[in-house]
């Protein structure tokens, strides 16, 4: 198992993964030229894991100076069980800390009780409810 950046290059493979994997809602943001725009401006951010050249988790992570954001964190369905999210979790966080940025945030789909587990579970992580997320645009 490798635990690599992810590149342009990546993008079939992890378009593939993120639409056979329940929970994952794809948008525009998720299209070729938006996706390779957002490796740019986060370089050497967004993690994934491979194994024997197929991708089997990823977790995209960018920030805008001051907070975190992680999206589309996942691990393939045969490879869950084996702390690989938590890996990538941690990896992501440690090269956000590198950058001096020490609070993240996640959204997660209400429809998702697989990845609310997930969170749910992690320490240090709240869910908040003194909020809303108001959005504009696909």
């Amino acid at each position: 198992m490798q635990l690599r950046s992810v590149t342009a290059a990546d993008h079939p493979q992890l378009l593939a993964l993120w639409s056979r994997t329940p929970g994952i809602q794809l948008r525009r943001d998720d299209e070729y030229a938006p996706f390779v725009a957002y490796l740019a401006r986060n370089p050497e951010l967004s993690l994934l894991l491979e194994h024997e050249g197929q991708v089997v988790g990823c977790l995209l992570v960018g920030h805008d100076g001051r907070r975190g954001y992680l999206q589309h964190l996942l691990v393939d369905e045969a490879f869950r069980g084996r702390g690989l999210a938590r890996a990538l979790l941690d990896e992501a966080l440690a090269r956000l800390a590198r950058l001096g940025i020490g609070k993240s945030h996640v959204f997660v789909l209400r429809d998702a009780p697989e990845a609310l587990s997930f969170w749910e579970a992690q320490p240090g992580w709240a869910r908040r409810d003194d909020i809303l997320v108001y959005s504009v645009g696909g």
